[in-house]
């Protein structure tokens, strides 16, 4: 037998569809062959005696036979179905980029094989050029470009589209790819290829114009409006950017079709739209709409409903025959999904154990544009929680979650139960508000069943308080240990501490407080359920603070002159029922000793004494704000306070009218430039003990109101109104005003160093304390307004941007009280809240008004560095 080698198939990279053409050509057998005193034969059988394997690969010979599914011994046809699988499997295996299969010898009904074949190129180096190195691996990751991986003309360009789609998709209508790959010479067989990789996003495309055609009931400047994501290029407007997103031009033109249906026009479509780029670099979309005619609601009918007549479902449903037609309205009034606790049908039913309910508005009729509407009602049987469990809580006790829980095996299924739930678990405190998950396991429709089971992730729960500012004469830090998830009853148990007995809902806060003119130690516990049954808070603080003079010759404290401060406080805090269960009544008694050792200011006319000061405070606030505590997007905090001491006036034998008289004779000696100082001093010596008289006891009552909204404007953009209001008052008008428990307005509130009572009232933009006098007032109000975007809001950091406006004001009496005469402030701030340190943020607040003493001081920014706090 003479040996020929023939060339039967060759297969290079070339396009799939010329693949796969050239494979059907070979199972037909129709691949012309030429060979010369060949005794082959098209179609005959033969019987495989040996496969041989060329080419560059880095696979062995065995591995390459064994996939293509030819072997040794095998009886094929040549060519036949056999060679073609062997082909298509290696092809498949997407690792070669040219595939020959040889048959190198015949010897009579016996064929010899070689395959031949190269392997693609793995990629070596990649290189990113024109996005940030913190882009990069993304880019990789997305692409699949790590190093290794086969390089294919399909991999070059499905990266290359990928990245055009996606940089488009943000505003870069411009962007421009280009990949090349060079092969690496080196002494390995393994084919190797380098790639770089140019992205060239240009610059984000503005929008110059948006044009509508065929609109002639609603106007361009309405549907631009209603266009939330996609607006012309307006200098005067910050919120909103004219740079083009495709994603967001989507839904805007959807939205556009939504503003026709709230105004009666269902029929309206947009017929087409195009964006036409102008030679300044900016373009201009072009809508082109269909308006179509407008209908009106004609009668409105339920069906199915038996719990709820229809009287009762027409007025939560708000719509009348005759009224325009609006669709997203009527969408909205069955079922508004953008609120979980929206006034709407749907929420009627599943409040009421209706779970397994549907309501399903449709349009029987148009006739002469009159749009009757059936909503059909499948009510289903009333449902019942089967079980009720938590997961997901590793440092938290059970019963400490469980006793939040609204939502109970056997009770009648509401909804309403389960989302004050999820907002319950999320004020705690211990878990991640954001990640609060009610899951719905084996509804049975059936039996009428279901069970439930909340998903929680804990989050940090203790933290480390750091703080620093600059007040009262000097830098003051703070350290303070918070534990807020606490367990009182593990304290001695050593196997409880890590590092921190935790788990029963229980807060322990330390905390020191010190600068060189004072130090401050406090120390507070509570405990949310009192005896464990009912939401009654029981909470106790000891606090003492020791004050220092300012020493003008050594520029230092004085430690000689002190002004020492010790305090105790018990309260209780009561959930109540009535008017609703978003109420507490708050209650507490608290008794502080103020000891004054030579310590002589304008405040405290004796400078040797003491005071005392044993009050009862009672509280109403309501709290129904939604659902994380550090980004609220929803509801409202209203905070009403009264304190009161006794009214030791009433049966003191003082006769403090007389007292008045006498202080007022002394005072106006003692400022008398004409008295001798011996009569000065004795006018000072009998004020000090008239003082002492007065004030030896405090008799003042102190009245508090605050409240705060959220709103979210639009998606993640929440409004925070803020208002608040303070009094301090006498009962006895010749006793006077005690000289603690005052206001002080103005600043970041980081001089709050004294225990005294005083409130230090935030007001960015004004240096601390600037806005009262410096015995502080004793009326304030304050008006402010924040709008809030979140960053982040994930567990280990939330931040949130913010913008503000202010203003409020101190007075020393009702005389002058103005509650429109404020001091105005604007500014832009962050805050970052870390589970381990508390609140974190900056402000720049620039002020509008002048500093009550400082002419011309208006107009200046002031830095408010903030730790540990939060408006």
């Amino acid at each position: 037998m003479g040996k020929q080698v023939n060339n039967l198939v060759k297969i290079t990279n070339t396009s799939k569809f010329l693949k796969v053409c050239l494979t059907l050509i070979f199972l037909m057998g129709c691949l012309n062959i030429s060979a010369q005193n060949s005794n082959f034969s098209k179609g005959k059988k033969y019987t495989l005696a040996e496969i041989s394997v060329s080419g560059n690969t880095s696979f062995s010979e065995k591995t390459i036979i064994t996939y293509s599914g030819l072997r040794k011994g095998k009886e094929i046809t040549i060519p036949g179905e056999d060679i073609g699988n062997a082909i298509k499997k290696l092809w498949n295996s997407k690792l070669f980029s040219d595939i020959e299969v040889y048959v190198t010898k015949i010897e009579g009904n016996v064929a010899y094989l070689q395959i031949k074949l190269s392997d693609l190129p793995q990629l070596n180096e990649l290189k990113i050029n024109g996005v940030k190195k913190g882009k990069k691996e993304g880019i990789i990751n997305d692409n699949k470009l790590k190093k290794g991986t086969k390089v294919t003309e399909n991999l070059i360009t499905t990266t290359k589209n990928f990245l055009t789609k996606k940089y488009k998709k943000d505003g870069f209508l411009n962007t421009k790819v280009h990949i090349n790959t060079i092969d690496v010479q080196d002494s390995t067989e393994t084919a190797r290829v380098n790639m770089v990789l140019n992205i060239d996003k240009g610059e984000k495309v503005k929008i110059k114009d948006i044009t509508f055609n065929g609109n002639n009931v609603l106007s361009d400047k309405k549907l631009r409006k209603s266009m939330k994501g996609t607006k012309k290029i307006n200098r005067i407007r910050l919120l909103k950017r004219s740079k083009f997103i495709d994603s967001s031009y989507q839904a805007d033109l959807g939205h556009v079709i939504d503003t026709y249906k709230e105004n009666g026009y269902r029929d309206a479509r947009i017929l087409s739209d195009s964006i036409i780029y102008n030679d300044n670099k900016t373009i201009s979309l072009v809508i082109d709409i269909n308006e179509g005619e407008p209908y009106e609601f004609g009668d409105i009918t339920f069906i199915g409903n038996t719990v709820y007549t229809d009287n009762q479902l027409s007025r939560l449903l708000r719509i009348r025959k005759g009224d325009t037609y609006n669709g997203i309205l009527l969408q909205k009034r069955i079922a508004d999904n953008t609120k979980p606790d929206a006034l709407d049908i749907t929420n009627q039913y599943q409040n009421n154990g209706y779970l397994f309910s549907s309501i399903n508005p449709v349009e029987v009729s148009a006739d002469n544009n009159i749009i009757d509407i059936e909503v059909r009602i499948s009510e289903g049987k009333p449902a019942y929680f089967n079980s009720v469990s938590v997961v997901g809580n590793d440092k938290t006790n059970d019963h400490v979650i469980y006793r939040e829980l609204r939502t109970r095996p056997g009770q009648l299924y509401s909804k309403a139960n389960v989302v004050r739930t999820v907002r319950e678990l999320g004020q705690l405190g211990f878990f991640d508000a954001q990640e609060i998950s009610p899951n719905f396991n084996n509804p049975n429709p059936v039996e009428g069943t279901i069970d439930m089971e909340y998903s929680v992730k804990e989050t940090g729960s203790s933290q480390i308080e750091l703080q620093g500012g600059y007040g009262g004469g000097g830098f003051i830090g703070t350290l303070g240990l918070s534990f807020n998830n606490f367990s009182i009853k593990n304290i001695f148990n050593k196997e409880a501490y890590k590092p921190i007995p935790m788990g029963d809902g229980q807060k322990l806060a330390l905390r020191l407080q010190a600068s060189r003119f004072f130090q401050t130690y406090s120390f507070s516990f509570s405990e949310p359920w009192l005896g464990g049954k009912r939401p009654v808070q029981f909470s106790t603080s000891l606090s003492h603070t020791k004050q220092f003079l300012f020493n003008p010759v050594s520029r230092d404290a004085d430690k000689n002159r002190s002004f020492n401060i010790t305090g105790i406080t018990f309260g209780l805090a009561k959930r109540l029922s009535v008017p609703d269960d978003y109420f507490t009544l708050s209650q507490a008694i608290s008794y502080q000793r103020y000891d004054l050792n030579n310590y002589n200011t304008g405040l405290f006319t004796f400078g040797d004494g003491f005071s005392n000061n044993l009050s009862y405070t009672v509280g109403l606030s309501r709290n129904n704000t939604s659902v994380d505590p550090i980004f609220p997007t929803g509801g409202s905090n209203f905070n009403v306070t009264a304190k009161f001491s006794l009214p030791y006036s009433l049966f003191s034998d003082v006769d403090y009218e007389a007292l008045a008289e006498e202080r007022d004779i002394n005072d106006a000696i003692r400022t008398d430039g004409n008295a001798t100082e011996a009569a000065r001093n004795n006018a000072s010596e009998r004020i000090a003990e008239i003082d002492q008289e007065r004030f030896s006891w405090l008799e003042f009552y102190k009245i508090k109101f605050s409240g705060e909204w959220y709103t979210e404007l639009f998606k993640n953009v929440v409004l925070r109104p803020k208002i608040e209001f303070g009094f301090l008052g006498a009962y006895n008008n010749d006793r006077g005003d005690i000289p603690f428990e005052r206001f002080y307005l103005g600043g970041d509130g980081l001089g709050n160093f004294a225990l005294d009572g005083r409130e230090v009232v935030q007001l960015r933009g004004y240096p601390n304390q600037s806005l009262s006098d410096q015995d502080g007032g004793t009326i304030y109000n304050k008006f402010s307004l924040e709008l809030r975007y979140p960053i982040t809001l994930k567990a280990s950091a939330k931040i949130y941007a913010l913008g503000f406006l202010e203003g409020g004001s101190s007075y020393n009496s009702f005389r002058d009280f103005n509650p429109f005469d404020i001091k105005r402030s604007a500014g832009l701030g962050i805050r970052i809240f870390m589970p381990a340190f508390g609140l974190l943020g900056i402000d720049f607040g620039r002020r509008f008004d002048d500093i009550p003493g400082q002419p011309g001081s208006r107009n200046n920014w002031e830095t408010h560095f903030i730790i540990g706090q939060q408006f």
